[in-house]
């Protein structure tokens, strides 16, 4: 395959963009995550992703790894909030709503008291990967320069 053909963006169903961000947030250390599926109690997303960090850096850096980790794969939160104080990050990825916490502002809203009725998703329960992505040609290896 050239690298001069273009590629299509692959688009991750709103699960797989869930569990994305949940697995991005792992990277950072994030704790007690949980995903919710809000999808038949409203209009607004499908999924709520909620974690948490134990400080406002920690917050932060969970929400700019996840940010990083979602555009390599050029998908791009509608908007982000709560950045400046990085006590409760809000981004809105539309289907997908991730909110980072700091672990005592979290305890505060109680968001999964708010969405009693959402199903949890288990994060074992990984959707498989997009058909577009198992397609890639067989890697080979380089031949060895001789000397």
């Amino acid at each position: 395959m050239s690298d001069s053909i273009r590629r299509n963006p692959i688009v991750l169903e709103s699960k797989a963009k869930a569990f994305a961000i949940a697995a991005a947030s792992l990277d950072k250390k994030a704790e007690d995550i949980v995903v919710l599926d809000v999808g038949k109690l409203t209009s607004v997303a499908d999924y709520l992703v909620l974690c948490s960090g134990g400080s406002d850096r920690q917050v932060r850096a969970i929400a700019d790894h996840i940010d990083g980790s979602l555009a390599q794969q050029r998908i791009h939160p509608l908007s982000i909030e709560g950045t400046s104080t990085s006590q409760w990050i809000l981004m809105d990825y539309g289907d997908v709503i991730g909110h980072i916490f700091r672990t005592d502002v979290r305890a505060h809203y109680a968001l999964e008291r708010l969405w009693g009725d959402a199903t949890h998703v288990r994060l074992s329960d990984k959707p498989p990967a997009p058909a577009a992505a198992t397609t890639r040609p067989a890697r080979t290896k380089p031949a060895r320069a001789r000397g």
